[in-house]
């Protein structure tokens, strides 16, 4: 995965995660999209929307992965949404703070762009 979409850059005052700890959860994000993302789109000024395969274990792993996310980066608004069938997670930002959530779409849109995950083609 290209590093240069690292959204919780080194010295992030906003952001309490570890340094050491941010790759990792950057490579959650990943796995989660990668393996449950069907599409990506900016639904906004500071938000964007992430829609995913249904599923309650999609629904789960998202919302844990969103709480662990403010836990430690608290500017971030996370809903995980099911309706009609839908499971979207939607992202968003206070102004200050569009840049983090420009790299975090751009990650998004690349990891979709790079097609289906490996486990996904096996299914």
């Amino acid at each position: 995965m290209d590093v240069n979409h690292a959204w919780a850059p080194e010295g992030a005052r906003a952001c309490t995660l570890p340094t050491a700890e941010r790759p990792l959860r950057e490579a959650e994000f990943d796995a989660l999209f990668a393996e449950a993302a069907t599409g990506v789109e900016r639904a906004g000024p500071g938000r964007t929307r992430v829609r995913l395969r249904p599923g309650p274990e999609t629904a789960g792993r998202a919302a844990s992965l969103a709480a662990r996310e403010n836990a430690c980066c608290s500017f971030f608004t996370f809903t995980v949404t099911v309706s009609g069938g839908d499971l979207t997670m939607d992202v968003a930002v206070p102004a200050a703070h569009t840049g983090v959530l420009d790299a975090l779409t751009a990650r998004a849109e690349s990891v979709l762009s790079a097609g289906p995950s490996p486990r996904e083609e096996q299914a």
